[in-house]
């Protein structure tokens, strides 16, 4: 367990095998909001196997534009590492934040299905079709 200070944000970090849990208690703003964002880069960057990110928002207290904006490119930059992302304990301003922004499901969604790409030269990339006016070639 690990925790990080800075002004009006603390983080604890409780890291387990294939999972880890950030605590937030204080404000998420302009002037903290990156501290988050480092965190989960490092936890991220650092756990190949991780496959979910708690962040436990009970503690939390206010958040502004850049703290959403941080969520945003925290669920982002999760995704793209195949971790699922879990707002945990959220508060009422919390929830009445993300309703409002549109970003509710945005940040609470599963991760999508991985699908099977075909690989391109298994493609019919050469299909026939009419080219005249008509329908004839």
């Amino acid at each position: 367990m690990t925790g990080l200070a800075h002004d009006h944000l603390r983080l604890v970090t409780v890291g387990a095998p294939n999972a880890v849990r950030i605590e937030l208690h204080g404000d998420l703003d302009f002037d903290n909001a990156d501290l988050l964002l480092q965190e989960v880069t490092d936890q991220v960057g650092s756990r190949p196997g991780l496959t979910d990110l708690h962040l436990d928002c009970a503690g939390l207290g206010l958040i502004d534009s850049t703290g959403l904006s941080i969520l945003l490119m925290i669920s982002r930059r999760v995704t793209a590492a195949e971790v699922q992302l879990h707002l945990d304990g959220r508060p009422a301003n919390l929830d009445r934040l993300l309703t409002l922004t549109g970003t509710l499901e945005p940040l609470t969604a599963p991760l999508p299905t991985r699908t099977t790409r075909t690989p391109a030269h298994e493609k019919n990339i050469m299909t026939a079709r009419p080219t005249g006016p008509d329908g004839t070639t």
